[in-house]
């Protein structure tokens, strides 16, 4: 008896290709459903809708492919336009071929469903100063163009973009400003490279009301510059991370602001004595991370009762005493993460932070990597409320 082709319904396929999704694996996503599309036409769709969720385009020639694959005088056009979520952007100005401004602007309207974007942009270096191995600090000063009137004009007809990572290696020091101004939809703003400065004319302050900041600017950008992008932000923002020391000044001001509505915190040094009376006016805070392995021994121990991860450093010279202390008396801490600086894996009290973390049922995670410190923190908070809500 011959065996009938057994179809799949199209509702489990497109459950099994989303859970096999990865948002931080771009390269992995585009290998994956690239094969998937050629199962059948059944997988077709669906890959292709997941391929395009998050899109990068660095050049010219690319944004002309995209633009054929999202002409929404189609059906599949309007599709995967539609599909659109994320965006991924290089201006460099130092390539033959680069994305221009305006390319760049057209291809953000054509995806109305699209949330986040994600900029990169690099200055062209003047006549024999294109060097290899040149330091990041040298291609800041790099030239760039501002946004013209055109560019700006259609992305206003554009999406409501929700996140914006604006990463700006050139010494243009208004283009950030420049597309603030586009979207006071935003939610999320994470912005590095060259410190923003206002211009001469003392524009009215960000009218967004954001809800998370992370910054790594090569200099703290001035006070004036913060008042301007947060004054609406003083009931909204939850979620701080400065990956670079603010100036005293500047961690004084944010902190004084928005303490009372901060739910998490991130720094790489905790100021001494003057941050920790800082942070500790941040009574709402649910996370603290803090990547140098030494801070004042005050600051775990006076945390809010509501923290539910801490984060810090730790070398041989590290305290933990007051961690430990935290641990065993806190009932809502649920996640403690170490960074091992030079020496931190052989510290004489990590058999007790593993002892009181399986104690307290506090999961415990170490790093050796910087950066991978920081990535796993993010979201951290989301996986904590998710699992309240499931044990509730």
């Amino acid at each position: 008896m011959a065996r009938k082709n057994v179809r799949v319904p199209t509702e489990i396929v497109m459950n099994i290709l989303e859970t096999a999704y990865e948002d931080g694996e771009p390269r992995s996503n585009i290998c994956l459903y690239t094969n998937c599309a050629l199962v059948c036409k059944d997988w077709s769709v669906i890959a292709q809708k997941l391929l395009f969720r998050n899109v990068c385009l660095r050049c010219q020639t690319a944004y002309i492919a995209f633009q054929d694959a999202v002409d929404r005088s189609t059906p599949r056009g309007r599709m995967l336009g539609d599909a659109v979520q994320a965006m991924q952007v290089t201006l460099d100005h130092n390539q033959p071929y680069r994305l221009c401004h305006r390319s760049f602007a057209r291809a953000v309207t054509l995806c109305p469903n699209l949330l986040q974007l994600s900029i990169a942009l690099y200055g062209k270096p003047g006549p024999g100063e294109d060097l290899v191995g040149e330091p990041s600090v040298d291609r800041l000063k790099r030239s760039a163009p501002s946004f013209d009137d055109s560019t700006l004009a259609i992305l206003r007809t554009g999406p409501s973009i929700r996140s914006l990572q604006f990463s700006n290696w050139s010494d243009n020091s208004s283009s950030l400003a420049q597309l603030l101004n586009i979207w006071p939809s935003l939610k999320s703003l994470v912005v590095s490279g060259t410190p923003p400065q206002l211009s001469s004319t003392s524009p009215a302050p960000f009218a967004c009301a954001l809800e998370e900041l992370r910054m790594n600017f090569q200099r703290a950008p001035s006070v004036d510059f913060m008042k301007w992008l947060l004054h609406n932000s003083r009931e909204s923002l939850r979620d701080l991370e400065l990956e670079r020391d603010p100036s005293p000044e500047l961690l004084e001001h944010l902190l004084r602001e928005h303490a009372p509505t901060l739910e998490s915190l991130a720094l790489p040094t905790c100021g001494g004595h003057e941050g920790v009376a800082s942070i500790l006016q941040c009574t709402a805070l649910r996370e603290l991370r803090v990547e140098s392995g030494w801070t004042p021994q005050g600051l775990f121990s006076s945390l809010p009762e509501g923290v539910q991860h801490i984060a810090f450093g730790v070398d041989m010279d590290t305290s933990l005493q007051p961690v430990l202390r935290t641990i065993k008396k806190s009932d809502a801490l649920r996640v403690v993460t170490a960074h091992m600086w030079h020496g931190g894996e052989r510290h004489p009290h990590l058999n007790a932070l593993k002892i009181a973390c399986a104690r307290q049922g506090v999961d415990l995670r170490f790093t050796q990597d910087v950066r991978e410190f920081r990535a796993i923190n993010r979201g951290v908070l989301d996986s904590c409320e998710r699992e309240r809500e499931y044990d509730s």
